[in-house]
């Protein structure tokens, strides 16, 4: 769990643009760890958390786009039902509220980074680090598949 620099690029809906962004991503060499896109009749909005926040910076800067910087919550997460449940509900008990979130898909190890818009970082992360695993956050067992044979 780590407090993460997101940016928000507001973007004209219009052929392009999107690739121009991702294109310059790659150049500069700014891997992209989570992105979400949502769209309005007249724009979109492109939210971004990349591995190095300065080289984004200055290379989103040089594309003349609208963009603002948010400090967001990412969190590592097991990849399976209830886990962001469970990280709301933590969060909902202490009265601290989900601005907005999003997942990534197929982290390392079989994980999920949710990004999370907290009012209060610092109070979130101190909720979830005090969090006690229950038996829904250990792994399940794998069992090995039975063999059935023919006669």
């Amino acid at each position: 769990m780590e407090k993460v620099t997101q940016f928000s690029i507001f973007l004209a809906n219009k052929a392009g643009v999107l690739s121009r962004i991702f294109r310059e991503m790659a150049k500069a060499k700014v891997n992209i760890s989570a992105l979400a896109m949502m769209d309005a009749a007249e724009h979109g909005v492109l939210r971004l958390v990349t591995e190095d926040a300065e080289t984004a910076r200055r290379t989103l800067g040089g594309l003349n786009l609208p963009i603002t910087e948010t400090d967001c919550l990412a969190i590592t997460l097991a990849n399976r039902p209830g886990a962001v449940a469970d990280v709301c509900e933590r969060l909902a008990s202490e009265h601290i509220n989900v601005s907005y979130l999003y997942c990534t898909t197929g982290a390392s190890g079989g994980k999920t980074i949710a990004v999370l818009k907290v009012p209060e970082i610092k109070k979130a992360m101190k909720v979830l680090e005090n969090h006690k695993p229950g038996t829904r956050d250990k792994k399940p067992s794998v069992r090995s598949p039975r063999v059935l044979t023919r006669r």
